[in-house]
């Protein structure tokens, strides 16, 4: 998996910044399903950036709740829950912002071995075979679950707890914008393997990786001291 800064010294293709080339290569077919991938991308990037506040949020709440334990000896099963819930809306909504970025853990023994070309088609088959089956799996059981919560207003069942119907409803959300990532992603791989946009997130070993985050990090510590003098 590459770090953002290895990322940003490759500098990749965005589709977004392709303009009408996509029209005029793959169609007006192919042009309008990138033009919907991007606007679930930018949906999707738009939430994941917002809800990693979320993280911070939770950090402080557990911080607050574990001084009042400590200091007055007082605690509450809402604050306890209440970074649960914050958690685990931070990891389900930027679900899809990752996938749209290719961080999802991946062992890439095997994969780095391949052609690109090949490395597209593992890509694709695993989005159609396994990720899209596999959520569109959970959407059809976590809705009459989900449902279930919010017509009963399902709350905790532990003293002085949080309604439940709300994190319930996370999962469904999670998914669906995970589901959608994942088209986009499909139509991206398609879109590139016929050669109609650049590779959004070419693949380079973690060698590579390496090698171009030292790069990074000596031109970044350069221009500092350039700003300094």
């Amino acid at each position: 998996m590459l770090t953002r800064m290895a990322r940003s010294a490759i500098k990749p293709h965005h589709p977004e910044r392709l303009g009408l080339v996509e029209f005029e290569r793959g169609g007006k077919t192919m042009g309008g399903l990138l033009a919907f991938s991007r606007g679930i991308d930018r949906m999707n990037e738009f939430i994941g950036k917002a809800v990693s506040w979320l993280i911070l949020v939770a950090v402080l709440v557990s911080a607050t709740n574990a001084v009042i334990r400590k200091v007055f000896s007082a605690s509450s099963n809402a604050w306890l829950e209440m970074q649960w819930y914050l958690y685990g809306a931070a990891f389900l909504l930027a679900a899809a912002y990752t996938l749209k970025q290719n961080e999802h853990v991946r062992i890439d023994i095997v994969y780095g071995m391949f052609s690109r070309r090949v490395q597209h088609w593992i890509d694709l088959l695993g989005h159609l075979l396994f990720l899209m089956p596999f959520v569109m799996a959970m959407l059809w059981m976590l809705t009459p679950y989900v449902l279930k919560s919010v017509l009963n207003g399902e709350v905790s069942t532990n003293s002085g707890g949080l309604v439940i119907w709300p994190a319930k409803s996370l999962l469904l959300i999670g998914f669906s914008l995970l589901w959608l990532q994942g088209f986009s992603e499909i139509v991206k791989k398609i879109a590139v393997m016929r050669g109609v946009i650049p590779d959004p997130t070419p693949f380079i070993s973690a060698h590579e990786a390496a090698e171009l985050e030292g790069k990074a990090l000596i031109e970044e510590l350069a221009h500092a001291e350039e700003q300094h003098k």
